[in-house]
């Protein structure tokens, strides 16, 4: 599983085509609180639903507030078939805030 930090995905952001997906899976609450602006919400318990659907981007950026669920979330994905898969396991949402980069509320 490819792994990055989230300061990796901030650098991405700019740059990133629109066959690309920034996956948040923080809870809906989490996500309305901040999000990175065009990334889509799916909780982490929820990922193996829309696994289908993810498989036609080239990317698939998985992201909550830390990481754990990411991991989690990334794994499921992985083992639903899916090989576009990249978790944002070195931070997250509390870094990105941290930083001061843009939310989208």
């Amino acid at each position: 599983m490819e792994i990055i930090s989230i300061d990796e995905l901030h650098d991405k952001v700019t740059e990133m085509g629109e066959n690309n997906l920034i996956l948040d899976v923080r809870s809906p609450e989490e996500y309305s609180a901040g999000h990175i602006e065009g990334s889509q919400n799916t909780p982490h318990e929820e990922v193996s639903g829309i696994a289908g659907d993810l498989g036609s981007y080239d990317k698939v950026y998985v992201h909550c507030k830390m990481g754990g669920r990411a991991k989690m979330a990334s794994e499921a994905l992985i083992n639903a078939g899916l090989d576009n898969i990249v978790c944002v396991g070195n931070g997250g949402m509390e870094r990105w805030n941290q930083m001061g980069w843009p939310i989208k509320k």
